[in-house]
């Protein structure tokens, strides 16, 4: 019997449960099968298996379903074999900087210092080519007196009706303050001096450590552990603020679960706490307290310090759920914890949960300051380190086969801040932003041209002449 004599609403519940492989051998053996593979296969395959990534998701709305998923599958072969190009998006910046970046469906911003670095998003020239990212412009924002400098210290967008040009920056004196790029950019990649487009709304006093937002809100943590929450339709004060007691060092914000919550991670034998939102209102008594291992008596647990917390893609293996926190450890661990998790110790108080996922870089044992997650299938995790710009990635379908690799230039510093995404990890050190990119189509036109150092050797050196990639040292965490 043929399979083309059963009904089409059959067919199409048949293919729901098909791999790319198998569609794609499907639609080879008639025009019937064809079409409904090309129709109804390669949708709904993407639906199942979506792919989140901000840098690609303009270009994306021009590529027909299946043009998508073989994108896909050509990016996933080429995370499963740890091949990708490797750029620096610019020379080194004066002087060794802390930087910070933020993302959204238009462009990437880096902070570094005193100045914002805006890319652009572009659509490449010719069909199936990366889509490009290119310097726009750099900034600075007008301090409130003359002579007065801040170095900004977190940064994260908030919606402006599609626009992505407002987003909100804190800076090392404790100020918060919402910022637009200008429409018109400067040319020449040109450099200008952006006023506030509102009054600065909040003053810790401490460093602003981390900005998370979610929907309309933001949440906010100073180095001296005074953490806020407020709505972007009305920032001229935080709606509440509670101290954690504690040095603050990272958060992450989930506004659209059932139950929302804010993590967040600090030096403390209690270094991550999950806190509930009511009705926008902060809640100070953590309901959760994230642990590294069994638990100890409070008199028996070190300190520690949490670095970098990050949620998970919508088609990770663990279902995309916003229960999965993932966070990188002062001694050099990445931890995953479900808030569902059933291994947990009661005894009295706050709940505490074990880690149902721990990974290490057996030869490194720094901090990690950062963390992030996406990649191939969705299912890698990536963790910037302390020391030697090493970023560490683990596939969590096979987490003992991790690998890490020395950003471009491979100077000592840390990574202090990464994105990941399907196809792209953009991150910053000290002295650089820079991109791995693992889909196809990579070309000269596609990342920002690095001119010859002006001044010697700055480390930085192409693969071979002519080459798009730069040289970067890798290797694998397992000797076997």
């Amino acid at each position: 019997m043929s399979i083309t004599i059963l009904p089409t609403d059959v067919l199409i519940l048949v293919l729901q449960n098909l791999p790319s492989r198998e569609l794609a051998a499907l639609s080879e053996t008639c025009w019937f099968l064809h079409s409904l593979v090309l129709e109804f296969g390669w949708p709904i395959y993407l639906r199942l298996n979506p792919r989140p990534s901000y840098s690609l998701s303009a270009e994306r709305v021009h590529w027909d379903a299946c043009t998508q998923v073989r994108y896909n599958c050509l990016v996933d072969r080429a995370w499963s074999k740890s091949l990708f190009v490797a750029r620096p998006l610019s020379r080194p910046w004066h002087g060794k900087l802390q930087p910070t970046i933020a993302i959204s469906s238009t462009r990437l911003l880096v902070a570094a210092g005193t100045t914002i670095y805006s890319y652009k998003f572009s659509s490449p020239s010719r069909n199936f080519d990366a889509p490009s990212v290119q310097l726009e412009l750099s900034c600075t924002v007008a301090a409130p007196s003359e002579g007065q400098c801040r170095d900004i210290t977190s940064i994260t967008f908030i919606p402006d009706g599609g626009a992505d040009r407002t987003f909100i920056i804190g800076f090392n004196d404790g100020s918060m303050q919402r910022i637009s790029l200008p429409h018109s950019v400067p040319p020449k990649h040109g450099h200008t001096v952006l006023q506030p487009s509102h009054s600065k709304f909040f003053d810790f006093g401490n460093p602003i450590e981390s900005l998370s937002s979610d929907g309309d809100a933001v949440l906010s943590l100073s180095s001296s552990g005074c953490a806020g929450l407020t709505s972007t339709s009305s920032m001229t004060s935080l709606s509440q603020v509670i101290d954690l007691k504690a040095r603050g060092w990272s958060s992450y914000l989930s506004t659209s679960s059932s139950s929302p919550y804010a993590a967040f991670g600090v030096s403390s034998p209690n270094p991550l706490s999950i806190h509930s939102i009511t009705e926008s209102t902060l809640v100070a008594t953590p309901c959760a307290i994230l642990s590294s291992s069994e638990p100890h008596s409070a008199a028996q647990r070190r300190s520690s310090a949490v670095y970098g917390i990050s949620g998970v893609p919508p088609s990770s293996p663990w279902g995309g759920s916003d229960q999965i926190i993932v966070s990188g450890w002062y001694d050099g661990v990445v931890r995953v914890h479900d808030l569902r998790s059933a291994d947990r110790h009661t005894g009295t108080g706050t709940p505490r949960l074990l880690p149902v996922l721990s990974l290490q870089d057996a030869l490194s044992l720094e901090p990690i300051y950062t963390v992030a997650c996406g990649g191939g299938s969705s299912s890698h995790i990536a963790a910037g380190s302390a020391r030697h710009s090493v970023v560490a990635f683990w596939d969590v379908r096979s987490p003992a086969q991790g690998w890490s690799v020395h950003a471009p230039g491979n100077d000592s510093s840390p990574v202090y801040s990464i994105h990941l995404e399907s196809s792209r990890l953009f991150g910053a050190t000290q002295s650089r932003s820079f991109v791995y990119d693992f889909g196809p189509g990579v070309t000269h036109q596609t990342y920002p041209d690095i001119p010859p150092a002006p001044r010697g050797d700055d480390g930085l050196k192409p693969k071979r002449r002519c080459s798009v990639s730069y040289y970067v040292t890798k290797y694998h965490h397992s000797r076997n």
